[in-house]
């Protein structure tokens, strides 16, 4: 399937979910905010979450400083 990160086309397999898609970017441990398709989600949603064909991801990591 095709997603859009950030606005790049990327291709994962079929059958993905957020929490697994996190683990795959290296962002799983990370602090994020992820908008899908324009809905922003609560992390308690990301491992029930599924992924198709298309979606559209924002992901954002949190960083403190200043």
């Amino acid at each position: 399937m095709t997603l859009t990160i950030n606005g790049e086309n990327r291709k994962f397999n079929n059958g993905l979910n957020l929490q697994a898609l996190l683990v795959e970017l290296g962002l799983a441990e990370k602090p994020v905010v992820v908008e899908l398709n324009q809905k922003a989600l609560a992390p308690s949603e990301f491992k029930s979450q599924k992924l198709t064909n298309n979606d559209q991801l924002e992901i954002i990591t949190i960083a403190a400083g200043g």
